[in-house]
């Protein structure tokens, strides 16, 4: 009976350990209720294979979002318009999920420019979809935030993010005025 217990025990321990997810570097966790969520990266769930990152609820009822981010320096990007894309897959998700990218200026409360996909979200379980955010980045920018976010409960993998800067025939899609690296790293969620 001991050793059944301790086995059992040992066992629970071995598969709650397997199952947290290892942060990629240069990302982090943040939102209003990240600790409802398990973030990390899903080694060979990738679109093509390979690492991507995810965000799964801990909970069966959540209130409030968790996101996975990073921020960035903004200097290659001043005065250029940016689009950051990315691909997404869901699982069950009962409230919205999306990518999302901020423009910051130092010294103010209010974004200089955002876009969470608030009006175009993924919701339910959807396959792997190229998704794309576009906005201007005003030469007094301080910093960009991106990441993926979900509210509610579910599962989101995100992967193959890119920033590309475009000309001004591309439409901006973000209506929003509301630990920093040099530049945007790890987006293939490899590292």
């Amino acid at each position: 009976m001991k050793k059944t217990i301790i086995y059992s025990a040992l066992l629970l321990g071995y598969s709650l350990l397997t199952s947290a997810y290892d942060l990629p570097k240069g990302w982090f966790k943040a939102g209003s209720a990240p600790d409802k969520y398990e973030m990390g990266i899903d080694r060979g769930k990738g679109r093509n294979g390979g690492s991507c990152a995810t965000i799964k609820s801990g909970k069966n009822k959540i209130s409030g979002f968790g996101t996975l981010m990073q921020t960035s320096l903004p200097d290659k990007y001043l005065g250029k318009r940016v689009r950051m894309t990315g691909y997404m897959k869901s699982e069950d998700v009962n409230k919205w999920a999306g990518f999302w990218l901020r423009v910051d200026q130092a010294g103010s409360s209010r974004s200089i420019a955002f876009d969470n996909m608030s009006e175009r979200p993924v919701k339910g379980t959807t396959d792997w979809k190229k998704y794309e955010i576009v906005l201007d980045v005003s030469i007094k920018a301080s910093n960009i935030a991106f990441g993926a976010l979900i509210g509610g409960t579910g599962q989101i993998w995100f992967d193959e993010m890119e920033f590309e800067i475009v000309d001004q025939s591309v439409p901006v899609t973000g209506t929003g005025v509301i630990h920093s690296t040099e530049k945007p790293s790890n987006l293939n969620f490899e590292e």
